[in-house]
């Protein structure tokens, strides 16, 4: 069997700059059908890394004669690249098993197979042993039916297997497949943060989500449950990367890192191997967990964290209790501040578009990200995915008024307010950005911060302009 792994071409989210990380989830599933299949062809496409765009992507699918092809999963706003990938790939060579996965083909796998004919099978949540069984499957030509965890065809009408149980030990995974991008691995980089030259890796360290927040896809992917693997496997991975790889900005990207003994032991490891002087990384975590571990922020910082990224989402406790955030304000102010203490970046996240939102709850969120001072704010319309309790709640109740995939970057409005429309919402999400890095204050502070990434940053976006890119997309 001959499979081919595709990142398609796609536009990045401009507000990250400059930015392009490896395809960690379609290297991870190489890696594992590597190991499980014994004979199997693999090949990953990386159309970013490589420059290619959908002619040359034609070309390598033509020249490598896949009989399976599997883009990555991707978000929701590139779902219609997933399908001209595989349409492409129908085009080239008709009898290609053609497989889509990731949050949003598991959430619409129905719809998806219903409207898109050049999608085969749906491999829904946890992808590694599924994907694998049924490689398997249609090598030895058994019936898919017997195949955990997919969706597919089955003459006019489509088949839902049973769920595959999750994979109870995550240190039993493989290293993800590296080794298929060696060739383009100083093309992965986050420049905003690490500068162009600093090849930029992404490795996890954990699946899943002890909480519930009403907006987020990633919680229920992961089968409501928390899986995590062990500090030393973590450090393995990070001490690879550096070692046979020359990565030095690494992202831990957990759905929630959890701070706490788990955290300490991976301190432990990276400083016991040497790598807190030569690799930098960061990590996405709760504003509550940061304001309860201030202890053992010091050594998250001597082990090599430069940078967190909190969701602090709201300024409200009301609308913070409709998300089912379980944080307050008053945590997100200590967090901020814990983290400034202690030279880490700080970066919060907030989410505009409630349904009681109206401008003075808009100014009052500004008011509130302009005391708080993180280092850097990122203002993000909510956006009903599939698959989260906001995609039912905005359904069965018709408030969804753009059904457009490509729009739900959580920088389009999908959904009108009670009191703002999209057109207005978007222009308070304008608001949002120019009043918080309109402030020469903060830029001149930014400029010239002790904080390195903080002072790259800012000077990144001053001689970039990023966000005046904001006025063209809507």
């Amino acid at each position: 069997m001959r499979v081919l792994f595709v990142e398609p071409p796609k536009r990045f989210w401009f507000l990250m700059g400059e930015y392009l990380p490896p395809p960690l989830g379609i290297l991870q599933l190489a890696a594992y059908l590597e190991r499980e299949v014994n004979g199997v062809e693999i090949e990953v496409v990386d159309c970013q890394a490589e420059s290619m765009d959908w002619v040359d992507l034609e070309n390598r699918i033509r020249r490598f004669n896949p009989d399976i092809v599997a883009p990555s999963g991707l978000a929701t706003c590139n779902a219609y690249v997933v399908a001209r990938t595989l349409a492409l790939a129908k085009q080239v060579k008709p009898n290609t098993v053609t497989v889509a996965g990731g949050q949003h083909f598991t959430s619409m796998a129905q719809e998806s197979l219903n409207k898109y004919p050049e999608i085969d099978v749906v491999v829904r949540g946890e992808g590694e042993q599924s994907f694998t069984n049924l490689v398997l499957a249609l090598a030895n030509r058994t019936h898919l039916s017997d195949v955990e965890g997919i969706s597919f065809r089955s003459g006019q009408k489509i088949v839902h297997t049973p769920t595959q149980p999750l994979i109870s030990d995550l240190d039993t995974l493989p290293f993800p497949g590296y080794h298929y991008v060696r060739h383009v691995m100083n093309q992965y980089h986050f420049s905003m943060m690490a500068g162009r030259n600093t090849v930029y890796s992404i490795i996890e360290g954990s699946r899943g989500c002890h909480h519930r927040c009403t907006f987020c896809t990633q919680w229920r992917h992961w089968g409501g449950t928390y899986r995590s693997k062990s500090p030393a496997r973590i450090a393995d991975m990070m001490e690879r990367l550096f070692r046979e790889y020359n990565s030095r900005f690494i992202w831990l990207a957990d759905d929630n890192f959890m701070l706490g003994e788990g955290a300490s032991r991976l301190c432990d490891e990276i400083l016991q191997r040497g790598l807190a002087d030569e690799i930098k990384w960061f990590a996405q975590a709760r504003c509550d967990d940061v304001a309860d571990n201030r202890e053992l922020l010091p050594r998250m910082r001597r082990a090599g964290l430069r940078w967190m990224l909190l969701g602090a989402e709201s300024h409200n406790g009301a609308i913070l209790q409709s998300f089912n955030k379980r944080i307050e304000p008053r945590q997100t102010r200590s967090a901020v501040r814990l983290l400034k203490e202690n030279d880490i970046f700080s970066q919060l996240t907030f989410i505009i578009g409630n349904r009681e939102d109206s401008a003075e709850s808009m100014k009052s969120l500004r008011q509130f990200a302009d005391s708080v001072d993180p280092d850097l704010a990122i203002f993000m319309v909510l956006t009903p995915f599939p698959g989260t309790d906001i995609y039912k709640t905005a359904k069965e109740n018709g408030w969804i008024e753009d059904p457009n995939w490509a729009n739900y970057d959580m920088i389009h409005p999908i959904m009108a307010t009670e009191k703002l429309s999209r057109a207005e919402l978007y222009e308070e999400l304008n608001k949002c950005y120019r009043g918080f890095y309109g402030s020469w204050r903060r830029r001149l502070t930014g400029i010239i911060s002790s904080n390195q990434l903080k002072r790259r940053t800012y000077r990144y976006m001053a001689n970039r302009a990023l966000l005046n890119q904001l006025r063209s997309l809507f």
